[in-house]
């Protein structure tokens, strides 16, 4: 039985739907949440207005906190909970994660594309897959 596991979280329902099935499955494990920052992705704030590099980034520690508590508090007492903020590629930065942290599982939703929008947006699930150095669990 897995002692750590890993559940990415992005504020979808596909990550909320990982989170719950981890919760479930792992009832003695301890959850390792994070939040993967990719300031390249973003530019523009909730009002519209552009936000300088250093606002972008702010913004998404601030967006990651809020998933965090918002986790946090749908997790039983029984789990132990850690959260970790990563910044770079999605895939990458899980996959490196789970290798430096003593990892033991991740579960990751994923989004469902597929067709063109899987091939000119990539897969971060389907990358986590192919390099993780433990076993993964996508949830959909």
């Amino acid at each position: 039985m897995p002692n750590r596991i890993l559940v990415p979280l992005d504020g979808s329902p596909q990550a909320e739907k990982a989170l719950s099935y981890a919760r479930e499955t792992f009832p003695e494990a301890a959850l390792v949440l994070v939040h993967v920052l990719t300031p390249a992705d973003t530019g523009i704030g909730a009002e519209g207005l552009l936000i300088d590099a250093a606002g972008v980034v702010e913004h998404q520690q601030e967006v990651a906190e809020e998933l965090f508590a918002e986790a946090t508090a749908q997790i039983v007492e029984s789990h132990s909970v850690d959260t970790a903020i990563l910044a770079g590629s999605p895939a990458r930065e899980i996959v490196r994660y789970a290798a430096d942290n003593d990892i033991d599982a991740i579960v990751m939703g994923s989004h469902g594309r597929d067709g063109a929008a899987r091939l000119l947006l990539g897969s971060v699930s389907e990358t986590v897959v192919r390099r993780s150095p433990v076993p993964v669990t996508v949830v959909r």
